[in-house]
C-alpha cells in the first residue's frame, strides 16, 4: 500500500473508467483500488458488479455509496466474529453515509436519479459527479485513519 496518494488523480480515473464501461460500484473499488496500490485480485471490483442502479436495477442504495462502504470495509472491517473493530467500521462508514447524503441529497439511486433519462445515458453526468465524491471522500477517510498523505 502506498504512503501517499493523489486523491484528485484517484477522482479523475474513477470518473473516467465510469464513462468508459464500468459502473458506479465498480468505478469507485477499481480506483481506490488501483491508486492506494491494493495486492487485491480483479475480482473484488467484480463482487461490486450487483450494485449499480440501486442493487440490480432496484432502484435502492446508489453504487457509489455501496463500493465506498465495500472499500472502507477492506481497509477497516472485521473478518473473526466477535473482533470490536467493527465498531471503528461502524463509526467510518456512517460518516461516509452522511456526507455522502450531504453532497447526493439522498442514498438511494432512485432519488438521486429522479427525473433523469436513466434507459438514455441522462443520468450519467450526475453520476459521475456523484462517482468523484464518493472517491474522494472514501480516500480521504482512509488516507486520515491510516496516517496516508493526500497530495
Amino acid at each position: 500500500m502506498v504512503k501517499e496518494i493523489d486523491i484528485s488523480k484517484t477522482v479523475e480515473e474513477a470518473k473516467y473508467i465510469f464513462n468508459n464501461g464500468l459502473a458506479c460500484s465498480e468505478s469507485v473499488i477499481y480506483a481506490v483500488k488501483k491508486n492506494f496500490e491494493l495486492d487485491l485480485p480483479d475480482e473484488v471490483i467484480a463482487m461490486g458488479s450487483g450494485f449499480p442502479w440501486g442493487l440490480g436495477r432496484a432502484y435502492c442504495i446508489c453504487g457509489a455509496l455501496a463500493g465506498g462502504t465495500m472499500c472502507l470495509g477492506y481497509f477497516f472491517g472485521r473478518t473473526t466474529p466477535g473482533d470490536p473493530k467493527i465498531n471503528k467500521c461502524f463509526d467510518i462508514t456512517k460518516e461516509f453515509h452522511d456526507a455522502f447524503v450531504e453532497f447526493a441529497d439522498a442514498p438511494c439511486c432512485g432519488k438521486i436519479t429522479e427525473g433523469l433519462d436513466r434507459e438514455n445515458n441522462g443520468h450519467k453526468l450526475r453520476c459521475t459527479e456523484i462517482v468523484g465524491k464518493a472517491t474522494e471522500k472514501v480516500c480521504e477517510i482512509v488516507c486520515r485513519e491510516l496516517d496516508i498523505v493526500m497530495k
